[in-house]
């Protein structure tokens, strides 16, 4: 089944393949240049994402029951068996834009979009080989992109440097996107801006 649903109802978890999300990703964003071709497949067999976790696997939390609040995404098996497409961007070496589209079914992405950071994992030690940096983890209310979205930054410091991370993750008819800003100088605005830029294209081309 690949687009045959009626528009005036939501499509059925795995509707979309990851052919059609590919087609759906962005294409350009001014001031960025696309990091290689983008990837589809499962999401949990994307490089880009098993790229992600070992780096994650690498580093040690002072409070290990937190390390899924430095996640975008939840490691449930609808997730990660999820069709999927990633784009990436780059600006100059050291700012990266990361797009995301997966076919998940609503139920699947209003989970995703509820996702709250504990009171408790807000600040983070973390252990990055022999050092330690601090993470602070903070989500502002607000935005609405989609059918719901969610909004989280992270900073993460140390004595003689820091880098922020924003990722935005937003719901729309049978698809769950994802913006990852990373870099010295990312910001909410600039995140939340390509999250909207994602939504409007995959929603123009889409079925």
């Amino acid at each position: 089944m690949t687009g045959s649903t009626p528009t005036f109802a939501a499509p059925a978890p795995g509707s979309y393949n990851a052919d059609q999300l590919t087609q759906a990703l962005l294409t350009d964003i001014p001031g960025y240049v696309r990091s290689g071709a983008p990837q589809w497949g499962e999401y949990g067999s994307l490089a880009a994402v098993q790229n992600l976790n070992q780096m994650q696997q690498a580093v040690k939390l002072d409070k290990p029951q937190c390390v899924p609040s430095t996640h975008a995404l939840s490691q449930e098996k609808a997730v990660q068996t999820a069709p999927s497409a990633l784009v990436a961007f780059t600006q100059g070496g050291r700012q990266s834009v990361t797009e995301t589209l997966m076919a998940v079914g609503p139920d699947v992405a209003a989970r995703q979009v509820k996702v709250r950071v504990p009171a408790a994992c807000r600040s983070l030690r973390v252990k990055v080989g022999r050092n330690w940096v601090n993470d602070t983890i903070v989500e502002p209310s607000g935005a609405h992109i989609g059918e719901g979205s969610r909004t989280a930054g992270v900073l993460t410091s140390s004595s003689v440097t820091s880098v922020r991370t924003w990722f935005v993750v937003l719901r729309s008819r049978g698809y769950l996107a994802t913006i990852t800003l990373y870099g010295p100088g990312a910001t909410r605005a600039e995140a939340e801006r390509f999250a909207r830029q994602a939504y409007q294209q995959a929603e123009r081309i889409l079925p």
